[in-house]
């Protein structure tokens, strides 16, 4: 994914070793501190105000990297699962802190549109990709607030939406055709698509515009990590959006109009998230909740050491271009998701619903996960043995058990949770966790959903109890 129409190749880059690639004809130190300066800047300004997918996506990058080695900036998805951001630093300080917004925001664009249009046969036809460029500048424009497009040494760094908009009215007009105004034209992705086409001579560059839209070559981008790490920056974005960010609703909102025409897929993505439910629609032909999403996505972890080594062909021959040994690596570390599951045995709880829950537990990798029962006292248990309860209830003996200042069976709860699940109808005296942004509640029919309401806040889903 590298930003630029001059159709130069950037090296390929798996999980590539940080220090060579900081080393690679290293750039001047302060040019550097620069760079980074604007980098931080602008996704603080993504996170707080002006894009949350953005901000989400690039929080998944857990390598940013200046480096010479890239003549732009790059989104790198590599094979291994990993993403890392790449960024020239004398590109950056040239372009200033608005340029440096425009670019992340292009590059963090392209990954989202690779996940909701993965079909290879738009991905080869260079229209698409021309498509691409100015759907995305023009919501770049729009989501930015910019007048026009950010200027590298006196020249617009991208394709400019309005002049194709320019060519496209020219060449329909002298072809005896109807064009569609600007605001039509750039109204979905498929809709810029769909104009393009209709051109007896559409104004594709000779040269490819960006690497990040070819399959061979260029810079990695494997279709299983792109839609893992564009998939995450929309559900978060959306869980923002539930718990009133104003402005991931908006943009959310401009994501699935801009994508759902002409794409089954990109409906269908937008469907299993939920996200539906911002326009005030529900799935017709199942249930979704996206709090499962979330669940499976974002819960906290600690960590093991992997336990088998791997030779990571492209980081290997990376290296080797820049006169380095090539490595074997682990790989890992492996995360484990530490997860309490509490269930309210003191009323009524549908079987169906603890089924369903310890099924949808079992279908996480990498969870090591805490079953207990509770009325007015905690009762440890395994998936598969009997429940006992029907006593009064209390979320405090929950709270103290796990927080580890209560024994049961003679011993404590000798691990730190990552997330604290607790199946109730909620009513009981409301309690306060000392971590709550830890705790999730799920409320079953009819109960109260005091957790959403309380000081703090915690999060609080309604659950049915309907087959599924």
């Amino acid at each position: 994914m590298a930003y630029g129409e001059r159709g130069r190749r950037t090296p390929v880059v798996d999980l590539a070793d940080r220090r060579a690639l900081e080393r690679y004809r290293p750039a001047d130190q302060a040019t550097v501190a620069e760079a980074r300066r604007l980098k931080e800047a602008a996704l603080l300004d993504f996170g707080l105000t002006e894009s949350a997918v953005a901000s989400w996506l690039y929080a998944k990058c857990h390598h940013q990297i200046p480096t010479t080695a890239v003549d732009t900036a790059a989104v790198v998805a590599s094979g291994d699962g990993s993403c890392l951001l790449l960024f020239n630093p004398d590109f950056f300080v040239r372009l200033g802190l608005d340029g440096v917004k425009f670019v992340l925001f292009h590059e963090a664009r392209h990954l989202v549109q690779r996940h909701l249009f993965a079909d290879p046969g738009l991905r080869d036809d260079p229209v698409f990709e021309l498509a691409a460029e100015v759907s995305i500048n023009h919501v770049a424009l729009v989501r930015l607030g910019r007048p026009e497009l950010p200027l590298l040494d006196g020249e617009p760094t991208g394709i400019d939406p309005r002049k194709i908009h320019r060519l496209y009215r020219e060449d329909l007009t002298a072809h005896g055709l109807e064009p569609v105004p600007y605001e039509e034209f750039t109204a979905t992705d498929m809709k810029v698509y769909g104009e393009l086409k209709r051109m007896r001579h559409p104004p594709v560059p000779e040269q490819r515009l960006c690497v990040h839209l070819l399959l061979d070559g260029g810079v990695p981008a494997d279709q299983e990590t792109v839609d893992a790490v564009a998939s995450s920056a929309l559900l978060n974005s959306l869980l923002a959006a539930r718990r009133g960010h104003a402005g991931a609703e908006r943009e959310l909102l401009d994501l699935m109009g801009r994508t759902e025409d002409g794409s089954a897929r990109a409906a269908r993505i937008w469907g299993n998230l939920g996200a539906g439910v911002l326009r005030g629609e529900t799935a017709r032909t199942r249930t979704v909740d996206w709090w499962q999403r979330w669940l499976v996505d974002v819960l906290g972890s600690k960590l093991r050491d992997g336990e088998r080594l791997v030779y990571p062909k492209k980081r290997g021959a990376l290296l080797a271009a820049l006169g380095q040994d090539p490595m074997l690596s682990r790989r890992g570390p492996v995360r484990d998701k530490v997860l309490v599951i509490a269930y309210d045995t003191s009323g009524s709880m549908p079987h169906r619903v603890i089924t369903w829950l310890t099924e949808l537990v079992g279908r996480i990798d990498g969870v090591e996960a805490h079953w207990l029962s509770f009325d007015a006292v905690v009762m440890p248990f395994r998936p598969g043995e009997r429940v006992y309860g029907g006593g009064g209830t209390s979320f405090q003996v929950v709270a103290d058990y796990v927080e580890g200042r209560t024994e049961v069976n003679g011993r404590r709860f000798d691990v730190t949770p990552d997330a604290v699940v607790m199946l109730t109808d909620g009513y009981a005296p409301a309690v306060t966790p000392a971590e709550p942004d830890k705790w999730i509640w799920l409320i079953t029919e009819g109960g109260s959903e005091w957790p959403e309401a309380h000081t703090p806040a915690m999060d609080c889903h309604r659950v049915t109890t309907g087959s599924r």
